[in-house]
């Protein structure tokens, strides 16, 4: 009987970190390989971009995240040139849009600013370390509540998820006070104004380290752990097929992006963990397509703005030497634009929404020097409310065999849109937002909705669900229906309508899956080795 179990993971984002490490953890005699599309940026693998202090490296490790269309880095990284996409241009620092106008551009008029991150640590290595749990109607209703608060508490764990970062910030304090006299007799006990749980460790000096995807591996990268030596991390690796028979999945196909070189990569079992877009993209592509693949595309439409704080209401909370103290503390780290993290959590009926407000020195954008509202002395916030979206089997991505994408995939055509439900929540929202920045100061930009996609939080497209019914794609414990030991990672799982950032859902559901994959990865060697 050979000596291993050989697990394969495709994607090294944090869900696909949290199958690793508990995979590893839980069987002794497991072999992890995991393959990465992109490469890896920082010198400890999959650590968040915002932890680095020079502005050009952290710009740079930015622009390799965004894949093919990196073209002076390609070069660097040993890519042939042939092999580049003109013509592109991203949509966030470290992303690069689905929809790029280039050769092997998808299509997504109905969802302009989808936008994936191509590196070791995926979205893990570029996220705002937000970490709201989710509550009421966002949990899954199939997952008992007990079990549900437990898995979400281990994923917790493995991101470093604190209540208190920037609790004593006088500013920060300030700007909570002035939204619970605005909204607390609005709201239940428990759900108004508060700190937004973040992910990251706290420093002495009042700084954050941000959590990405290394938080999630932890001893799979240190060097001395007897965990690191039956891990495999493979950057500029593409998985370009699924290889199954008969129900089981036996490997993948995959390619060095470097020399084009394509080789087979053998497995127990396949956990796929690319992202929402491309993991159903993979499944299509190894001719492995329920009906659900692709559907029930859902995201957080966002309605933002930026205000600038009104010195008189926050005086009233913050003193001028607070306000000196905590502009001291930040010039200690002017690298991180970040320095109080507070929210407004999702609650229903009365508050369907996951608002965050985040306080800077400076606006998001640059203003005239002439603008009155430049240089403001207390600063600004920038306002996000996220809103759900109700899953609809025609929001969709769509995979066309007889077209390729830029990597000679089938190419994707994504069909959006927001119903009534939507529409009403975006004006309750806007006007939400409205009273918010009227408590806290003067509008530097107005509210305005996102373009679709803007969230970055794409959801549903291999959705999980109790019954192998046709509307979804996985069972309770993320395996494709059919299979016995091909699972499915990602925000792609989350049936439900959400609001919060959808990390820790995802990764505890991953947490399930990869406890259950572990029990039949172990019942399965133990049949084998009674096999005479």
């Amino acid at each position: 009987m050979r000596t291993s179990t050989r697990i394969l993971i495709i994607g090294s984002g944090p869900v696909g970190a949290t199958y690793a490490r508990l995979l590893l953890e839980a069987r002794p005699e497991a072999q992890v390989t995991m393959i990465e599309a992109g490469p890896q940026l920082t010198e400890r693998p999959g650590a968040s971009v915002r932890n680095i202090a020079d502005p050009d490296a952290r710009a740079r490790a930015r622009e390799m995240s965004q894949g093919p269309q990196s073209t002076a880095l390609r070069r660097s990284l040993g890519i042939p040139e042939d092999t580049m996409v003109e013509g592109t241009f991203t949509a966030r620092q470290g992303t690069h849009l689905v929809d790029f106008g280039g050769p092997g551009s998808g299509h997504a008029a109905e969802f302009p600013a989808a936008a994936v991150a191509t590196n070791v640590g995926g979205q893990g290595a570029h996220w705002t370390c937000a970490v709201p749990r989710p509550a009421f109607s966002e949990r899954i209703p199939f997952i008992p509540d007990d079990e549900w608060d437990e898995l979400v508490r281990t994923a917790e764990e493995l991101v470093h998820a604190t209540a208190t970062a920037f609790a004593d910030s006088p500013v920060g304090g300030a700007i909570r006070s002035l939204l619970s006299e605005e909204f607390a007799a609005d709201l239940p006990a428990g759900y108004g104004p508060s700190f937004l749980p973040v992910a990251g460790d706290e420093n002495p000096d009042g700084t954050m380290t941000w959590a990405g995807t290394d938080f999630v591996l932890g001893p799979l990268i240190e060097e001395e752990s007897e965990f690191s030596r039956r891990f495999e991390l493979h950057d500029l690796t593409l998985a370009r097929r699924v290889l199954h028979e008969d129900g089981r999945a036996t490997g993948a196909e995959v390619e060095d992006l470097r020399t084009g070189r394509r080789r087979t990569v053998e497995a127990d079992a396949v956990v796929v963990a690319a992202d929402a877009l491309r993991s159903p993209q993979l499944l299509w592509a190894s001719g492995i397509r329920p009906t659900a693949l692709g559907h029930y595309l859902t995201e957080h439409p966002v309605v933002i703005s930026t205000v600038a704080l009104d010195a008189t209401a926050m005086s009233r909370h913050a003193s001028e030497e607070e306000l000196e103290r905590e502009l001291a503390r930040r010039a200690r780290n002017p690298s991180d634009p970040v320095s109080a993290v507070n929210r407004i959590p999702f609650s229903e009926p009365e508050h369907p929404f996951a608002a965050q407000i985040m306080y800077a020195e400076t606006p998001p954008f640059p203003l005239a020097a002439d603008h009155p509202l430049a240089g403001n002395r207390w600063g600004y916030v920038n306002m996000g409310y996220g809103l759900r979206k109700r899953p609809r089997f025609e929001d969709a991505v769509l995979f066309d065999d007889e077209e390729q994408d830029y990597r000679g995939l089938p190419n994707m055509t994504i069909r959006y849109g927001l119903g009534e439900e939507e529409h009403r929540e975006v004006d309750l929202a806007t006007a939400l937002l409205r009273r918010a920045a009227s408590a806290l100061g003067e509008f530097v930009a107005e509210p305005r909705l996102m373009p679709p996609g803007s969230s970055l939080h794409y959801q549903g497209t291999m959705r999980m669900g109790p019954a192998d019914d046709g509307t979804s794609v996985a069972d309770p414990w993320s395996t494709v229906w059919g299979f016995d030991n091909l699972v499915v990672a990602g925000n792609g799982l989350i049936p439900t309508a959400t609001a919060v950032n959808p990390t820790l859902t995802s990764m505890a559901i991953a947490v399930r899956g990869a406890r259950r994959l572990a029990e039949e990865l172990g019942a399965a060697r133990a049949a084998l080795s009674r096999t005479p």
